[in-house]
Order: structure tokens, then sequence, then C-alpha cells
């Protein structure tokens, strides 16, 4: 089993795996974590050519980085490695807000490398928009680890379309990270086509809709302790839209059934279908459930069963906001 690459941005382009690996759940907010299962996980990917994985500093706080730095360790230029600064925790995982400040950027940086053990990172994002700093200011600051040599691209993650013109006329931006899947479109509306107008690759998280898509979810299976799509911070995993929501997931399912793959691998290979320029990053800590992912690469959809799968998963049949709270999301 192998994969195909495809290449985020064209003004600082950057060649990736057609699908990355997304580590968070590895470390934390979908149940206990799993550093061993991850750690083989991450290794695995590897070997199938999945060389793109995507980790924070937040993550855990702070231990996604350094399991991902474990797996990596004699294979780093196999990896390329993306992670992200700016949503603030402390060392017992409390919130402590979002910081795009010049002097932040630099320290999370230096952090960010020690944790992982590489002296550079291949694709470094703002994990959200600080509004009480210009994205100028912030971008300026994160061009200068350029500079340095200790950041090869730059990346925005949930910035509006607005923002990532401002931020792309201070340096190249190679890609923006959304959450984007059949369940959440709303980045097709301004902010794909800035992308496409101004050559930046995106990268959408939660491809599978935070697990809806991949056809194994019910209604006890988010209620797991340190779940938090259990909690109110996801409306979508909430009552009557948890039951609206799974009924519109078992349409894929169905369709997924008639084309003789899994629903999750539906998902992807629609998303894949988006464009060349998009690479969505699924998150597993499963060797199984990434063999099942990385088998979607390989899944061609023709612009029937494109058009087929968009119109069984209405955007305004989705029940729920994304977020219970929406006002870190720059808008």
């Amino acid at each position: 089993m192998t994969i195909a690459t495809r290449t985020l941005g064209s003004a600082s382009s950057l060649t990736v795996s057609a699908l990355g690996l997304g580590c968070m759940g590895m470390s934390e907010f979908y149940g206990a974590p799993d550093p061993d299962s991850g750690f083989a996980t991450i290794r695995h990917a590897l070997d199938l050519g999945v060389t793109f994985l995507d980790t924070a500093d937040m993550y855990g706080p702070f231990v996604n980085e350094q399991l991902v730095g474990r797996a990596i360790a004699g294979r780093r230029d196999e990896v390329q490695l993306a992670t992200k600064f700016g949503i603030m925790r402390g060392e017992a995982g409390e919130r402590l807000g979002i910081n795009g400040s010049p002097e932040y950027i630099r320290a999370a940086c230096d952090a960010s490398l020690q944790r992982l053990g590489v002296d550079h990172i291949d694709l470094y994002y703002q994990h959200r928009v600080d509004p009480q700093v210009p994205i100028e200011e912030t971008v300026g600051a994160m061009s200068e680890l350029v500079a340095a040599g200790k950041v090869r691209h730059l990346g925005l993650s949930e910035a509006s379309g607005s923002t990532i013109r401002r931020a792309h006329a201070v340096h190249p931006i190679t890609a923006v990270e959304t959450e984007y899947s059949l369940f959440t479109r709303d980045v097709e509306d301004e902010v794909l086509p800035v992308l496409r107008e101004l050559g930046i690759g995106l990268v959408p998280y939660s491809p599978l809709g935070r697990g809806i898509l991949t056809g194994r979810m019910t209604v006890e299976s988010v209620a797991g302790a340190g779940d938090v799509r259990a909690t109110a911070a996801f409306p979508r995993f909430q009552g009557e839209a948890l039951q609206t929501n799974l009924t519109i997931a078992a349409k894929v399912t169905e369709i997924a059934e008639a084309r003789g793959c899994t629903p999750g691998q539906l998902a992807l290979a629609w998303l894949l279908a988006q464009g060349d320029d998009v690479v969505p990053i699924p998150g597993t800590r499963r060797v199984e459930y990434l063999e099942e992912n990385v088998a979607a690469a390989d899944l061609s959809l023709t612009d029937a069963e494109v058009t087929e799968l968009t119109a069984a998963v209405p955007r305004e049949a989705v029940a729920g906001s994304r977020y219970g709270d929406m006002s870190a999301i720059d808008e």
C-alpha cells in the first residue's frame, strides 16, 4: 500500500502525502490517551507513505509533540512536519487564551523544536488568529523564523478570507488548515475561492466529521469519559442534533455499501475530489483505521458520484454549530 503526493501552495510550495495524519487524538480529547498505539500508528503511517504529520503544542498539552518527535526519530527526512502555536495552555491543561505576539511566537517555536527533537518545522501554523494583534505583525514574526531556518513554510488555521489576504501580502502562506468535510462546508463560501486565487493549499481537519462519517458512531460511543464530543463544546453531538446527524450520516453509509467501500473512505474520497490542492488529515491512533483511510486515496469518484454525495448531505440539514463557542473562529 502506497500513497501519492500533492503540492500545497504555489508561491512557496510544499510536497506532502495526499492524505496526512492528524495526531491530536493520540494524546487528548477523544477518550483516554494511548501513546503506545499512537507511536505504532505514526511509524506505520511512514511505512505506508503517509508522511504529512500534524500536531500542535496545545495537544496534551505539549505531550503530543513529544510523541510525534519520538515516532519520527531516525526518519526525519521522510516527514513533512506540521505544528501550531497560538492557543496557550498551562501544564495542567488550563486554557490561557490566544496569543499572536512576536515574543510568544519566538518562544513557542523554540519550545516546539525542542519537544519534537528537530532543527526545523516544515509547516508552522498560527492555530487561531489573535484579534488583539494585527495579522501583519504575527506573520512578520513568523517570517523571521523562516529567515532563521527554524521554519520552512507558513500556515494559518481557521482564518477568514480577508485575514488570509493580509497575511499573504506579508509572507507567502503555503496552507490554511480549517474544518472541512461533507458535514462542514463553510470554507467553500469565502475561504476556498481566496486560497485558489492566491495559490494556497487547503488542509481539512476533522475530514470525517469528528467520526460521524465513519459509520461507526452511535449515541453511546460519544458518551465516554474524556471525549469532548459529549460536552456542550460540540453541539452537533448533543441530543436531538446527534440523532438528526446520525440519520444523515446513514445516507453516506448506504452509498458506500453500494460503492463497495467504507463510508469513511467515501467521505475522504469526496474531499480529495475537491481539488489537487486539498490534503485532508484524518486523525486516528489505530493502525487498522489508518490503513482504511489510506485506501481512500486510491478511490476515484466520478462527477456523478461527487454530486450524489454532496446532495446526500445538504449543508442546511446538518444540525448544530460545529463549536459551541465560535468566538475563536476568525470571521
